[in-house]
């Protein structure tokens, strides 16, 4: 199915037509849920043109480039966790932030993408910027992944680092930080706000939604290879810095998968931001740590591990019905 079947639909009876359809026909109908349906169901019912993805996916390619270019136009010979190129970096991604929304606008009003039903919706609608469902934006997303990560969080548990959490003089140092600050807010938002809300709607003109999930990622785990380099600045063996890089772009663009996935089912950025804080707040899980644990308590923490990726999956569709975060961007009625 051509990508510019991604939209909303012109009305309910094409709607409802175009759910009909796809459930006979289309893969795309699996993503249902309830009476919503992918609106490319609908697009496609409605006859709308294929776009093409060359330009999108190049436009994705540029704005990548921009991300990532811009955080290395300052000179300096400090590391990045020096407060000085934190501080520069984030006024480069301020900046990008404020004209990254031009390569969605301008491509859904002038480019191809205006063949879009997404070009319908307003450009703050489709970068997933909206009140309309924004609590449960804001608490489901961010439940969901902690019950994906309740190994790593039984095994902090056990060590007593929850007690942490506790005490208010934790978060007012955390928030004085500018690590901290970077890796739980400004890296976060500005990486959701450029790698989803600005490059999804153009990937979504042309791709159908298990397309983007996988082709979406690939931007954000490629962005991520610029660390090789400071890995190199920083005389690490070029085979540790290759691995660590290559291990990196792979858990990027696996994280990636479940960010796309969470925008396109709620239609809201605040999502992926969310469960983006609170990765990167709990980090790869400590596998190794978790090996040298005694028994019986390594085999508790081996079941918590199972026991939170199942649960997660189980709740994946439920806790991302696209009804409850008023989702008709992405998803539209099939009744």
């Amino acid at each position: 199915m051509g990508l510019a079947q991604s939209g909303f639909p012109r009305s309910r009876a094409v709607a409802a037509a175009a759910a009909a359809a796809a459930a006979m026909e289309d893969p795309v109908a699996g993503e249902c849920s309830g009476d919503l349906c992918p609106a490319s169901a609908a697009a496609a019912a409605a006859g709308a043109a294929e776009v093409p993805c060359v330009s999108a996916v190049l436009l994705c390619c540029s704005l990548g480039l921009l991300y990532v270019g811009s955080l290395y136009v300052w000179r300096s010979g400090f590391s990045r966790d020096h407060p000085a190129t934190i501080r520069r970096r984030f006024v480069s991604v301020l900046l990008v932030s404020l004209v990254s929304p031009l390569f969605p606008h301008l491509y859904l009003q002038y480019g191809p993408g205006r063949a879009s039903p997404l070009a319908d919706h307003s450009i703050w609608q489709v970068m997933g910027l909206r009140l309309s469902g924004l609590l449960p934006a804001l608490l489901l997303p961010y439940l969901l992944t902690a019950v994906l990560f309740l190994g790593p969080l039984v095994q902090q548990y056990h060590v007593g680092h929850w007690n942490i959490y506790l005490e208010p003089m934790y978060w007012w140092q955390s928030l004085r930080n500018l690590v901290w600050v970077r890796n739980h807010i400004v890296a976060p938002f500005s990486e959701e706000f450029t790698f989803r809300a600005c490059m999804v709607p153009m990937l979504a003109t042309c791709m159908s939604p298990q397309q983007l999930y996988f082709c979406a990622p690939l931007f954000f785990g490629i962005a991520h290879l610029h660390h090789l380099m400071e890995r190199l600045s920083q005389r690490q063996g070029v085979l540790n810095a290759l691995a660590a890089s290559l291990f990196q772009f792979a858990y990027t663009t696996v994280f990636g998968v479940y960010s796309a996935y969470l925008f396109v089912r709620t239609g809201h950025m605040t999502a992926p931001f969310m469960a983006h804080a609170f990765c990167n707040h709990m980090g790869f899980p400590d596998v190794t740590g978790l090996l040298a644990e005694p028994e019986p308590r390594r085999a508790k923490l081996v079941l918590a591990y199972v026991t939170g990726l199942v649960v997660w999956y189980l709740l994946l569709g439920a806790l991302t019905t696209p009804a409850v975060y008023g989702n008709t961007v992405y998803y539209s009625a099939a009744v």
